[in-house]
């Protein structure tokens, strides 16, 4: 069985042999920037865990995990942008380095570029691939227009939040698993059970996420933090403190949302200690602990011996103890 790890040194090899054309610059080079950034690797990573979990032959799912990740990058080239993000992985963001129009349509190229690895998949495994992939690349369309949506809204309930997180995010960590599970002969049943696993999971990776952006450590998380306080993105911790807080502390809250010219460091500093009061981060990780114990519900149901479960397992562990 392989190991984490070894799927990502896998993925790593793969993306390093990735031949681009040189020219137009403009086009390529960002897209080889971004895909050469320090990165976990993680979506790419599980198809070929989902495929080993059924089969002892990673290989065939290679370009798919790479169709993934192209993909994966792509959707973070083009959320920079519209999230005003200047750090991607400690770097420059590619709107920023360049420009936006760059990073626009180097981002459409990608695109094209995923649906160009996936086509090189058995012509036998496509017809069963493709529709996961194609669902899941417009349900993360619908995550991101939900997230700009709720910019323009004081308040968002829970169950929205956790709709466009699971759209957004959740779903393609989910069906990494289940088209590598597919592409290794997985049955309905267990594909279906490792796709709810890896979206319970990546519930409790946005959730733990929203929670790093606020109190990680800068130089481990890899961008900086405080960035959702400043532009007012309804997080998980941003909903839970409008509906515990009130009085005072609602109305400074409310403040802070409410200007336009504001020193960003001292938002933070407010915003992030309202939350601190209120007990916030232990409301995540709370919910959090729920997402992770529904994950495993689903991979401890899966109708494979627990030798061939136990890199999941970590991996799950790994994720509710991460820093960045």
């Amino acid at each position: 069985m392989y190991t984490l790890s070894e799927c990502q040194s896998i993925v790593n090899e793969h993306i390093n042999k990735m031949q681009l054309p040189v020219l137009p610059e403009n086009l390529y080079d960002p897209m080889r920037y971004i895909l050469n950034l320090e990165a976990k690797r993680i979506r790419p990573a599980l198809v070929l865990m989902g495929c080993n979990l059924f089969s002892d032959d990673i290989e065939q799912a290679v370009f798919p995990a790479l169709a993934i990740e192209v993909f994966h990058n792509f959707t973070l080239m083009h959320d920079d942008i519209m999230d005003h993000s200047e750090r991607r992985r400690n770097n420059l963001t590619v709107h920023v380095k360049w420009n936006t129009n760059v990073a626009i349509l180097s981002g459409d190229a990608m695109l094209i570029k995923a649906y160009e690895l996936l086509n090189r998949v058995h012509r036998d495994a496509l017809p069963e691939i493709l529709p996961v992939f194609n669902q899941t690349a417009l349900q993360v369309c619908e995550g991101q227009q939900y997230d700009m949506d709720y910019e323009n809204r004081t308040e968002v309930t829970i169950e929205e939040y956790l709709k466009m997180i699971t759209y957004k995010t959740a779903v393609l960590l989910a069906a990494s698993l289940k088209m590598g599970a597919l592409l290794g002969g997985s049955n309905e049943e267990d594909s279906n059970l490792l796709y709810e696993y890896g979206k319970n999971l990546g519930i409790a990776f946005q959730l733990q996420d929203d929670l790093l952006d606020v109190f990680a450590d800068p130089d481990l998380f890899g961008k900086v933090t405080g960035n959702d306080i400043v532009t007012n993105k309804k997080t998980i911790l941003l909903i839970e403190a409008l509906r515990a807080s009130s009085g005072a502390q609602r109305e400074k809250l409310l403040h802070w949302l409410s200007l336009t010219n504001f020193d960003k460091d001292e938002k933070v500093k407010a915003v992030s200690s309202i939350y601190t009061e209120l007990d916030i981060p232990n409301t995540v990780r709370e919910r959090i602990d729920q997402y992770h114990r529904l994950a495993i519900g689903s991979l401890e149901r899966l109708s494979k011996e627990s030798v061939r479960k136990e890199a999941l397992l970590s991996f799950a562990g790994y994720l509710l103890n991460r820093k960045k």
